[in-house]
């Protein structure tokens, strides 16, 4: 049996921003990933202030700041019914000269990985089970037992594993759920340059909703969003997406749309149901249980309506990171068994009530835009939730999770050695 400090299943944003998060409080932790590489799907990802604040938590956000994305400023919206258009703001830059911006997601996963030791990542590595053992004077570890036979003893266990997580279920969080809508992304390449600007261009309908991103002069970012209707199947494969979008999904759009649409890069096409979990699941759920917890989707998966997934999950990392740094400074080292347990539930207490309200709230951007046609919800769209976009968001985006405390690595009870666990 391997043994290892502390383990994290999942290799995606959250499992690579914890790991990160622990090595800069001195932890050093093996992250397991399924996939025989780093995860990218969904093409592109936006990334807010809070997430740049995340970022600059982490010791990440200059790596990526340095390049040409452009800031999020415009969204035009285009009611495909009627032709008319609505102009939305993002909020404006926060004091740290913060925006949105859109990016790579495969470009944050490797900016985040690059962080690493080559050691910490083991892919090709599928969680089959987990088994809390009682141990004697008060220890707990968490037994992984792999589907290659392989079986690892952990003083502790992140489940970073998405939105089907293994360790979630271990925990008794509920499954979750269909929101009802499914959602079609990719990456539209023009070599010889898109000539569409940088604002963002969303179009919508009734029962759909859909637009396109630049994230350079080159490349651009399109999704769309759709409700799900009886015997209606969305197919999987790229070629069959592509060519769905342009000649059923989206036939009534503009031109500009399909054109985008039309030149996608096929690999980076996916096509999901929209999942998530019910807020007050997670605000009454076991989101940890001894040395165990989760992170990330395997926590509080939800709709991308608030583009809030992704950036909550780096916030998820830090105050992890945080708690069980503060644990390390108070005993000048960190200690297995009840004091653990503890600062995971800290972790916990902090994070809930934020990302359950972020699950409503992305809920209920994707309701009010793209469900029904009477006048109270067309009122609500373009009356309430366009016009007062900027404001409703604003501090959701700019929601600031701390920064990771100072440990020192010369510590001699630590054997000056800060990442190990005693």
């Amino acid at each position: 049996m391997e043994e290892h400090d502390v383990v994290i299943v999942g290799a995606g944003i959250a499992g690579l921003a914890t790991a990160i998060a622990l090595k800069r409080v001195g932890v050093k932790a093996l992250v397991l990933e399924k996939s025989e590489g780093l995860r990218a799907t969904g093409a592109a990802i936006g990334l807010h202030p809070n997430a740049w604040l995340a970022l600059e938590a982490l010791g990440v956000a200059h790596k990526l700041t340095t390049t040409t994305y452009p800031p999020l400023r415009k969204v035009n919206v285009t009611n495909i019914d009627t032709g008319a258009t609505q102009q939305i703001t993002f909020p404006q830059p926060d004091k740290h000269g913060h925006e949105s911006r859109p990016i790579h997601r495969k470009a944050l996963s490797e900016a985040l990985a690059e962080e690493l030791p080559v050691d910490t990542i083991r892919f090709s590595s599928k969680l089959k089970s987990i088994v809390n053992l009682q141990a004697e004077e008060g220890s707990s570890y968490a037994i992984i037992h792999m589907e290659n036979g392989v079986s690892i003893k952990a003083k502790a266990l992140i489940g970073c594993d998405g939105v089907h997580s293994v360790v979630a279920r271990w925990l008794g969080l509920t499954t979750p759920i269909n929101s009802g809508r499914w959602a079609v992304r990719g990456l539209a390449i023009f070599p010889e340059g898109h000539r569409l600007g940088v604002d963002v261009q969303q179009f919508v309908t009734i029962g759909k909703r859909a637009g396109f991103a630049a994230l350079n002069d080159k490349e651009v970012y399109w999704f769309l969003v759709g409700k799900s209707s009886k015997g209606e199947e969305i197919p999987h494969d790229p070629e069959m997406i592509k060519k769905e979008v342009i000649s059923n999904f989206a036939k009534n759009f503009p031109i500009s749309y399909l054109r985008v649409v039309q030149h996608s890069d096929l690999s980076t096409v996916t096509s999901a149901p929209l999942l998530f979990r019910f807020p007050w699941d997670v605000i009454l759920g076991n989101l940890s249980k001894g040395n165990i917890t989760v992170a990330g989707d395997a926590m509080h998966p939800m709709t991308p309506d608030l583009g809030q997934g992704g950036c909550s999950a780096l916030e998820d990392a830090v105050v992890l990171g945080r708690h069980i740094g503060n644990l390390i400074i108070k005993n000048k080292k960190l200690v297995v068994g009840d004091q653990v347990a503890e600062a995971l539930e800290r972790y916990v207490k902090e994070r809930k009530w934020r990302v359950a309200k972020l699950i409503v709230g992305s809920y209920l951007a994707g309701w009010v835009q793209q469900d029904g046609s009477g006048w109270f919800m067309k009122f609500l769209r373009d009356s309430i939730f366009y016009r007062h976009f900027s404001s409703l968001i604003s501090n959701d985006k700019q929601y600031d999770c701390g920064k990771l405390p100072c440990v020192s690595s010369s510590n001699n009870e630590l054997d000056n050695d800060p990442r190990k666990i005693y």
